[in-house]
């Protein structure tokens, strides 16, 4: 069974520097054990502030970076220059400061890349570079061990919706047309590939995601809210500010 922790910390500020100083240490750990550490990444407001807090840690350093794979958990499909992109924002607060090996950087394609403008052929590309990297007679996705999710407003996590047809797919890999936040197509991991990470974080900052931590932490269902839905085999861990937690009980937190 998966462990579940929540832990609060004061105001975003604190949440990013604190989740940085996590992140340093969980790859350090995955190296030490296994030689190699692998990341899945997530985009938005508070993501961004994370990568640019572990860029300006000393602890980046402690790293080896050269011996990480980097994945994405979503995606928005569109050319490789726009500023949507999760994987440019990335690569703005964090990657291109550090000596990683290119060969292990894996972002989803974009709309102006080999498939065109065809979203479900660029999952199936997507899902066929993870079949690759998994490990001979294993399942067909590598082993991930951290995966990072915001969480949005109305619970969604990654490009995974409520009430999405997305929500109810098995495949590891999809395209989601008609997302209901802007750009409206995009690529994603879907729910079960995301709960095959050892770790999966969410971390959630505002008073606007405190409604949709309220009920994915009281068992709401994971079409309805997504985020309920998410396990990761080992742990899984809800990074919150304040405000992120004013709608829990305290039996859910441990405050930093």
């Amino acid at each position: 069974m998966s462990e579940v922790s929540v832990i609060v910390h004061a105001d975003a500020g604190m949440l990013a520097q604190a989740v940085a100083a996590r992140l340093a240490v969980r790859l350090i750990d995955a190296q030490a054990e296994r030689g190699e550490a692998s990341v899945v990444l997530t985009g938005g407001t508070i993501a961004a502030a994370v990568y640019r807090a572990l860029r300006d840690s000393p602890a980046r350093d402690a790293v080896d970076w050269g011996r990480v794979d980097v994945w994405w958990g979503d995606e928005r499909f569109v050319p490789h220059d726009d500023p949507d992109r999760n994987e440019l924002q990335a690569r703005e607060a964090l990657l291109d400061a550090l000596p990683l090996d290119p060969a292990r950087v894996h972002p989803m394609p974009p709309s102006d890349g080999p498939d065109g403008p065809d979203p479900e052929a660029a999952a199936a590309r997507y899902a066929d570079e993870l079949s690759r990297a998994a490990k001979p007679g294993t399942a067909a996705l590598p082993h991930f061990d951290l995966l990072l999710l915001g969480v949005g407003e109305d619970g969604h996590v990654a490009s995974v919706f409520p009430e999405h047809p997305v929500a109810y797919e098995d495949r590891p890999v999809a395209a989601v047309r008609g997302a209901p936040k802007p750009p409206p197509v995009r690529l994603t991991l879907t729910l079960p590939a995301i709960n095959t990470a050892e770790e999966v974080w969410l971390i959630a900052s505002g008073t606007g995601k405190a409604s949709a931590v309220r009920l994915a932490l009281s068992g709401a269902g994971p079409v309805q809210v997504p985020a309920a839905g998410v396990r990761g085999v080992e742990r899984t861990l809800w990074l919150l500010d304040r405000p992120a937690a004013s709608e829990i009980g305290p039996r859910f937190r441990s405050l930093r």
